[in-house]
C-alpha cells in the first residue's frame, strides 16, 4: 500500500508536537488529520476509516488509554494500527498500554526517523489484521459493512434492495470514479445477460432515494452524456 493512500490520525493535546509529526508524516506521503481530544478524536473515527492512530495518553477531556479500549471493543474500528506516543516512560506505563491494546508505544523525547519507522511497522501488522476481514467502506458519512452486509448513512440503516446495494458496494469501492452505464450494467449483471441500459437509471433513482430519505445532501453525481460518480462538488 502507498502512503498516499494511509490516512493516519494525530491524537495529541500538544500543538507544537502534532505539527512536527503533521509535517514529517505529511513529507512522506500519508494523508494526515490531527485533533487534540479524546472527544474530537473519538468523532472522528467514527466518522472515517483510519490506517494508524498516532496517540498521546494525557488528554485534556480523557486519556489515550480510554481511547484505545474503545477502539479495541468496537468490532467496526479494532483492527486500526495504535502507536502511542507519551512522556510517560515507567515500564508499568508501558504494560498497562500493551494491556489496553496499543501496537507499539514510545516514549518522549523521541526520533522522527525512530517513529516514521516503527508507523511502518504498525501499518503492517493492522495491514495483515484487516485482510482477514472485509474492509469497512466508507464515503462521507455512508459506510457499508460488507460482513454484516449493512450500509448506513450517519447512524442511520439504509433500506436496500439487492441490486441498490451492489450499485453503493461498487460506488464506495470507486469513490470519485465516473462509471458508464454500460460498465455499471456490467459490474451488477454481468456482460452475458441482456438488461436494458435504461434499467440502471432506475435503480440509481431508487438508491438516491433511499441515501437522501432524510434530506442528506445528494453525493451521486451525474455526468452528463458519461455516467454517475459517487461524488461531492
Amino acid at each position: 500500500m502507498k502512503n498516499s493512500e494511509v490516512p493516519v490520525l494525530i491524537v495529541e493535546d500538544d500543538a507544537s508536537i502534532a505539527l512536527l509529526l503533521q509535517y514529517n508524516l505529511e513529507k512522506k506521503g500519508y494523508k494526515v488529520d490531527v485533533v487534540y481530544s479524546f472527544a474530537d478524536a473519538l468523532s472522528r473515527i467514527n466518522s472515517k476509516v483510519y490506517s494508524a492512530l498516532i496517540l498521546d495518553w494525557n488528554l485534556p477531556d480523557g486519556t489515550g488509554i480510554e481511547l484505545c479500549k474503545r477502539i479495541r471493543n468496537h468490532s467496526k474500528i479494532n483492527a486500526v494500527g495504535i502507536l502511542m506516543l507519551t512522556a510517560r516512560g515507567e515500564e508499568f506505563d508501558e504494560v498497562a498500554a500493551f494491556g489496553a491494546g496499543v501496537d507499539d508505544y514510545i516514549t518522549k523525547p523521541f526520533s522522527i526517523d525512530t517513529l516514521l519507522s516503527r508507523l511502518k511497522a504498525v501499518l503492517r501488522r493492522s495491514f495483515f489484521v484487516k485482510q482477514s476481514f472485509q474492509e469497512l467502506l466508507q464515503f462521507e458519512n455512508i459506510k457499508l459493512n460488507t460482513q454484516e452486509h449493512r450500509a448506513y448513512r450517519g447512524q442511520r440503516l439504509l433500506m436496500l434492495g439487492p441490486t441498490e446495494y451492489k450499485l453503493l458496494e461498487l460506488f464506495l469501492q470507486n469513490p470519485k470514479k465516473v462509471f458508464t452505464r454500460e460498465e455499471l450494467l456490467n459490474n451488477i449483471w454481468g456482460k452475458n445477460l441482456n438488461v436494458e441500459i435504461r434499467t440502471i437509471d432506475v435503480h440509481i433513482v431508487r438508491l438516491r432515494r433511499e441515501l437522501n430519505a432524510e434530506g442528506e445532501r445528494d453525493v451521486i453525481r451525474t455526468v452528463r452524456s458519461a455516467g454517475y460518480a459517487l461524488d461531492v462538488l
